[in-house]
C-alpha cells in the first residue's frame, strides 16, 4: 500500500521500483508552463537523489507532458486531474491538461521516494483529482508577524498537500503588515505595537511585555512571495480587514476614522476593536487606493475584504457617521457596512477582480452575487450557505468548528501550548466535509475549504508547524478526496506515521501523532 497524503484518487501498485541512472535527466513536452514544473521538480529531486537531472525538451527517464492549455474556469482555477505512472523499466511520466495538474503530480511523485533508497521510486498507476477546487491555508500575519522566508515556507509545505490557496491575512487591529507607497504611515506607523499581552487575554489583570512588536512586508517581498507560490501554482488570496479591524491603520491616520475615541497608537490587545472606519467619501477613496495598490501586487481574481465583527457601535454615536448615513439615504448603522461592501464590490469587478470576505458581508442588504463568500460561524449553525448559494455566490466554508488550527488539539489543554480556546481533534479535522447541510442543488456554488491559523498566541515558526501539523495532512486530505471517497481515518492514520518522517526531515516541529 502507499503512503501518499492526501490520498490520489486511484492507485495500483507495480511490481518493483524505479531507479534513474546518474545520467538521467527530467523532459517536457507541451506548453513553456510545463518546463517551468520541470524545473522545479529538477530542484527538488536533485538534494533528495543525488542526481544532476538536466531538464530538457522532449522525452527522458522522467517526463512531464502537458496536453492542452486551459484557461482558467469562471471561478479562477486551472483544472488539476493527472495521470502518474512509474515503470521499472520505462520510467516516470506525469500527463495532465494543465501545468497545475503537472504541479499536483510533482507532489505525488516525491512522496513515491522508496524509503532508505533515495533514488528509487515505487513503480505504480496513479489516476487523480481534487474534489474541491479551493484547498487552502490561511496566516494571519498582523498579531504576530513572520517574514517573508517563513511565510514562503508556509507556502511550500501547504503545496506539498496538494492544497492551492494561501490566505494571507495581512492587516488587523494589532498591525498592519503590507507596504503601501501612497501612505507610507501605514507601515511606518501601523506595523508597530508597543507592546503584547503576556498570558491569556482573557486573564485579569492584563499584563504586557512591553517589548515593541514591528514588521511589515515591502511591496518587493510581496512579489517575491507571490512569485514563489506561483511557481508552485499556489494562488495567494490577501485580505485587508475592513470596516472593522482596522484600528492599526486608524492610528496611522486618524482621519479615516469615525473619531470615536482618540485612537493614537496601535491597538495593545486582542478581542474585538470598536473602532470602525468612518466610510465617508474621502474613507472610500482611502480604500480604494489601497486595493489599487494590492491589484498591481496580488495577480489572482480573489481579493479578501474581510467584513467580519465590524461593530455598530460608533456609526450609531458619531455625529460623522450619522451625516454620512443621512446623506447616502441609509436607515440603519448595519446598511452602512452593507452600502460599503457594494461599493467595494463593484470596484473590484471594475479591475478584473473578486471580492471575497466572511459571511458577515451578507448582512444588511442584498449582496453583489458576483461576491464570494467565507463561512466561519459554527459551519452552517448561524448562517444559511444554502440561501447564499442559492443567490448565485460561491462559497468557501472555513468554519470554527472543523478548521480553526489555533484552537487546542489535545487534552488535557493545560499541558498543551497556550491558544485561544477550544479544542479541535486530528480526528475531528479528518471529518470535516464542506457539503454537510448544504441543500443538493446548492453544492456546486461551494469551492471547498480551508484552515485557519491565527496568530494572538503564535508567535514562533516552531510553534505555528506544531499548530498547522498534522492537522493540515488531515484537512488536505479530506478536501482533496471529498466525502464520498474519503479513506477511513484508521488508513489515514496508518499513512501519517510515514508521512511525519517526511515532515521531520524537512524540519517541521509537528504536534506529536
Amino acid at each position: 500500500m502507499h503512503t501518499i497524503i492526501p490520498a490520489p484518487k486511484s492507485f495500483e501498485q507495480g511490481k518493483g521500483s524505479f531507479a534513474p541512472a546518474p545520467s538521467a535527466a527530467i523532459g517536457w513536452t507541451g506548453p513553456a508552463a510545463a518546463r517551468d514544473v520541470a524545473e522545479l521538480l529538477a530542484e527538488y529531486l536533485r538534494p533528495a537523489t543525488g542526481l544532476a537531472l538536466p531538464v530538457r525538451e522532449g522525452a527522458a527517464e522522467i517526463t512531464l507532458v502537458q496536453t492542452g492549455d486551459p484557461a482558467p474556469d469562471a471561478d479562477g482555477f486551472l483544472p488539476e486531474a493527472y495521470t502518474l505512472r512509474v515503470d521499472a523499466a520505462s520510467g516516470i511520466r506525469i500527463e495532465a491538461q494543465s501545468a497545475a495538474g503537472l504541479a499536483r503530480g510533482v507532489q505525488t511523485l516525491r512522496q513515491l521516494l522508496v524509503a532508505g533508497a533515495p533514488a528509487a521510486f515505487i513503480a505504480c498507476r496513479v489516476e487523480d483529482a481534487p474534489a474541491f477546487r479551493w484547498r487552502g491555508l490561511h496566516l494571519d500575519v498582523s498579531r504576530h508577524f513572520f517574514g517573508a522566508d517563513d511565510v514562503c515556507r508556509f507556502i511550500e509545505l501547504l503545496a506539498q498537500h496538494r492544497m492551492n490557496v494561501f490566505h494571507w491575512h495581512l492587516t488587523d487591529d494589532q498591525g498592519w503588515r503590507v507596504e503601501i507607497k501612497r501612505y507610507p504611515k501605514l507601515a511606518e506607523v501601523g506595523s508597530v505595537r508597543a507592546r503584547t499581552i503576556v498570558g491569556h487575554h482573557s486573564k485579569w489583570p492584563h499584563k504586557w511585555d512591553d517589548t515593541p512588536h514591528c514588521g511589515f512586508y515591502t511591496q518587493d517581498e510581496i512579489r517575491r512571495v507571490v512569485a514563489f507560490a506561483a511557481r508552485r501554482h499556489v494562488t495567494v488570496v490577501p485580505e485587508i480587514d475592513m470596516p472593522g479591524h482596522m484600528e492599526a491603520a486608524i492610528a496611522a491616520y486618524p482621519e479615516i476614522g469615525v473619531g470615536y475615541s482618540p485612537v493614537k497608537e496601535v491597538r495593545d490587545r486582542w478581542g474585538i476593536s470598536k473602532e470602525v472606519l468612518s466610510l465617508d467619501d474621502e474613507c472610500v477613496d482611502f480604500c480604494k487606493n489601497v486595493w489599487s495598490e494590492m491589484f498591481d501586487m496580488f495577480p489572482g481574481l480573489y481579493m479578501h475584504i474581510g467584513g467580519d465583527e465590524a461593530p455598530t457601535t460608533a456609526w450609531e454615536e458619531s455625529a460623522k457617521a450619522q451625516s454620512t448615513m443621512a446623506a447616502r439615504g441609509l436607515t440603519s448603522p448595519r446598511a452602512m457596512q452593507s452600502w460599503f461592501t457594494a461599493r467595494m464590490s463593484e470596484f473590484f469587478r471594475d479591475h478584473g477582480k473578486r471580492l471575497i470576505g466572511w459571511d458577515e458581508i451578507l448582512e444588511g442588504e442584498e449582496l453583489d452575487p458576483s461576491s464570494a463568500v467565507m463561512y466561519w460561524r459554527s459551519h452552517h449553525k448561524e448562517v444559511d450557505i444554502s440561501a447564499a448559494a442559492k443567490a448565485g455566490h460561491k462559497i468557501v466554508c472555513a468554519p470554527t468548528s472543523f478548521t480553526y488550527l489555533d484552537y487546542y488539539q489535545a487534552e488535557p489543554v493545560s499541558e498543551e501550548p497556550l491558544a485561544i480556546g477550544g479544542l479541535l481533534t486530528l480526528p475531528h479535522v479528518f471529518s470535516f466535509d464542506p457539503l454537510e447541510g448544504i441543500a443538493p442543488e446548492a453544492h456546486s456554488a461551494v469551492l471547498g475549504g480551508q484552515g485557519q491559523l491565527w496568530t494572538e498566541y503564535i508567535a514562533t515558526r516552531d510553534h505555528l508547524d506544531y499548530m498547522t501539523y498534522p492537522r493540515a495532512c488531515a484537512l488536505a486530505e479530506t478536501l482533496w478526496c471529498g466525502a464520498a471517497a474519503h479513506p477511513r481515518f484508521s488508513d489515514f492514520s496508518a499513512r501519517l506515521r510515514t508521512h511525519a518522517e517526511r515532515l521531520a526531515a524537512q524540519g517541521v516541529r509537528f504536534h506529536p501523532l
